[in-house]
């Protein structure tokens, strides 16, 4: 329960600050976030085929 109010808690900071931002540096911000999460799931991926 502590997790979902801290996560409500952040998303909330987040979309109010995305909100006094200008579009570009919202959307350059996003497509960063995206990039890393790709390379991320990726690299876990590639991690546990190795495994099996």
């Amino acid at each position: 329960m502590l997790f979902l109010v801290a996560a409500f808690l952040l998303l909330g900071i987040l979309i109010g600050a995305a909100a006094h931002l200008p579009l570009p540096a919202v959307l350059a911000a996003a497509s960063a976030i995206g990039g890393w999460l790709i390379a991320f799931g990726v690299r876990e991926r590639l991690a546990h085929g190795r495994d099996h």
